[in-house]
């Protein structure tokens, strides 16, 4: 084997052009067709998302895109923090300008999907302003088209990416074990392959774990655990709304990455638009059950009990269809979609109630339910108002929430600037006490010490008796 061993192979072999991408010709076509609008000026859709699997060749398809249209790429990728002033100054200043050559600029996001949390708060919201304003292409990646914001995905042109049949992954190992030097057999390839489940990524990085130090590869070499494949939550609900099998309702839902308390919100929403009259009656019976069980193992703690629950909510749906019913396609629950929209001002509420609580020294949760409530009545004052922004060190958002304004309304700037002159004010003062600049200089008159006198020693009188001392 050659010295290439102590590098990734997954990197080492990975396609540099588009047309080296195997197994998705077809979203290749369409990621060809929207960069070629951009040969001819803006787009009307400045933006599109490759979504799919991980280790498909969303990301490698971004970079050989650039490639070919000789275009310069810029990446802020998962790892990177993607708040909106991160976004901003990456990506929005990238937008606005051509590379240093005069051509164009691709800006790639990987993972948008993840773009949540108080790590990543206002880069969705900075990103939809971005996509609206860029005069250079953006390219977004995903694992889960669901997780992405609506307001992004409606700026996107949406691209699929699908798993590879594994007939197309062996045939890229073939092509790397001939690179390699490295004699193998047909059954390792077939076993390797079937076991990335469309995951070229995995498939190669396989390869190279079981060829290190070897030459030759044969079947007994091949010592590979199963990897885990998951369904997707579609698949799980397909068979419990379609199918007749109870028990392959019930494992269906072991091998997708959801709890039972998500899972139930699936199922009630999508509910009413696959069983009609008695069978649904019936349905929401057995679910209603299912969530008795997960109020238990709240309260509880008790988690043995969400086999009972999964029983009811799959199985308990299934023996409650009578005949077929045409069904509508399955929708996300609606309540993900409604804490979606409200994301943002929960976290600006979360991070209020964080500082309330160093603060005050209580909860977090007791400073949202307490305190909170209480100092939006004191923001009515605008003299309490600045005080305590300054005090809490908040910013122009959390100072818009507790006052129920807007961020660019007089109020909210007013007194967030009125607080950072306050809190200016304090530091230059605590500079100057703890350093002395500035401090008044007093003069002091001093006068010249005047020579003590000496006390008048007393004069000794004869003693006249013995007792006269």
């Amino acid at each position: 084997m050659t010295s290439g061993a102590t590098i990734e192979w997954s990197e080492k072999y990975r396609p540099e052009t588009l047309s080296a991408i195997v197994g998705n010709s077809k979203p290749v076509r369409e990621l060809c067709a929207w960069a070629s609008e951009w040969q001819h000026g803006i787009p009307d859709q400045r933006a599109a998302i490759l979504y799919g699997k991980p280790g498909i060749g969303k990301t490698t398809a971004a970079h050989a895109l650039a490639h070919d249209f000789g275009w310069e790429i810029i990446e802020l990728n998962a790892s990177d923090q993607r708040t909106a002033g991160v976004i901003q100054k990456v990506a929005g200043s990238a937008s606005k300008t051509a590379s240093i050559s005069g051509g164009i600029r691709l800006i790639v996001l990987d993972e948008a999907d993840n773009i949540h949390g108080t790590a990543d708060r206002g880069g969705a919201q900075s990103l939809v302003k971005i996509i609206k304003n860029t005069s250079q292409p953006i390219l977004l990646t995903a694992n889960d088209l669901y997780g992405v914001s609506q307001s992004i995905k409606d700026l996107c042109v949406p691209i699929a990416f699908r798993s590879l049949q594994s007939r197309s992954i062996i045939h890229v190992l073939k092509d790397i074990c001939h690179d390699e030097g490295i004699a193998c057999e047909a059954e390792v390839l077939q076993r390797i392959a079937e076991n990335a489940h469309g995951d070229i990524r995995s498939a190669i990085n396989d390869l190279q774990a079981v060829a290190q130090g070897k030459s030759e590869l044969h079947s007994e070499d091949v010592v590979i655990s199963a990897r885990d494949s998951r369904d997707t939550i579609f698949t799980a609900l397909k068979k419990i709304f379609k199918g007749k099998d109870i028990k392959e309702a019930l494992t269906a839902t072991y091998s997708i990455d959801e709890t039972p308390d998500n899972l139930i919100q699936w199922i009630d929403e999508n509910l009413p638009n696959q069983y009609r009259g008695r069978d649904l009656t019936s349905a929401m019976l057995a679910l209603s059950r299912a969530d008795i069980f997960l109020g238990r193992v709240q309260r509880c703690q008790n988690y043995r009990m969400w086999r009972y629950a999964g029983a009811m909510m799959t199985s308990g749906v299934v023996v409650s269809k009578s005949h077929e019913y045409p069904g509508a396609r399955f929708m996300p629950p609606s309540r993900w979609r409604r804490l979606g929209r409200t994301r943002t001002s929960r976290q600006i509420r979360d991070a209020i109630s964080e500082k309330i609580s160093t603060l005050c020294q209580v909860s977090q949760r007791y400073a949202r339910l307490n305190f909170l409530p209480f100092i939006r009545m004191l923001f009515v004052d605008h003299d309490y108002a600045v005080h305590l922004a300054a005090r809490m060190n908040l910013d122009i958002s959390e100072i818009a929430y507790v006052t129920g304004s807007k961020k660019d309304t007089k109020k909210v700037k007013t007194i967030y600037q009125e607080a950072q002159a306050l809190i200016e004010d304090k530091s230059s003062e605590g500079i100057e006490i703890f350093g002395g600049f500035g401090a008044r200089e007093e003069k002091v008159r001093v006068e010249p010490e005047k020579p003590e006198k000496e006390p008048k020693k007393p004069e000794k009188k004869p003693q006249t008796s013995l007792f006269d001392f």
